[in-house]
């Protein structure tokens, strides 16, 4: 059992901070909005990462189905089953106790993403990164404010064309997203400023 509320907040906050499809309509219950995959290949293009990957909120494997063309070894773990999950791996990441001996790269339930942020930075050694998938609003906020100061992000590489996140993973519902999103990438260790890059 799981003691955090996962359902997500039963309003569109699309008015104050945009909804992931531009939509008036509820959220998903769970928060569930899946990652384009063409995302990965940017983000690889312009990062190094570990060969082990845990994308911990993996959803139908969008982004995990990427990685390993790319020749990852992907451990993907997410709080349902949707379908993809091997060996029953449902798992509920912000309780997880063990470290992990390698990156992390994943679209947080936005509602968690700053928990999921420094969940991730606590699990992963010195020297390996987290990438996480953020509207370009996570760059707001005094308690993220302190989140920054604390562990400040390496390198925050914005999109210049709208990516796809949409809600239960039906791409072929959505044809355009007024949201801007970016990678964000923590190195564990790094205190100096971050860098903002740009790519397509």
């Amino acid at each position: 059992m799981t003691d955090k509320d996962w359902t997500g907040n039963k309003k569109s906050v699309y008015s104050t901070l945009g909804a992931s499809n531009h939509t008036k309509k509820e959220r998903q219950p769970n928060d569930y909005y899946a990652t384009d995959p063409k995302t990965i290949k940017p983000l690889f293009e312009n990062e190094e990462f570990d060969k082990l990957i845990w994308e911990c909120a993996c959803g139908e494997g969008h982004l995990s189905k990427e990685m390993e063309k790319f020749g990852k070894t992907v451990h993907s773990t997410d709080l349902i089953d949707r379908g993809y999950l091997k060996l029953n791996n449902t798992a509920d990441f912000l309780n997880i106790k063990d470290t992990w001996n390698g990156d992390i790269i994943t679209n947080p339930p936005y509602k968690y993403a700053q928990e999921f942020v420094e969940k991730a930075l606590e699990l992963i050694n010195e020297g390996n990164k987290v990438a996480m998938f953020l509207k370009i609003l996570f760059l707001e906020g005094q308690k993220r404010n302190e989140l920054f100061k604390k562990y400040p992000p390496k390198t925050v590489y914005v999109f210049s064309k709208r990516q796809m996140c949409v809600m239960n993973g039906r791409f072929d519902l959505y044809k355009s997203n007024a949201i801007a999103y970016a990678w964000f990438v923590w190195e564990k260790g790094f205190k100096g400023d971050p860098i903002i890059k740009w790519i397509k």
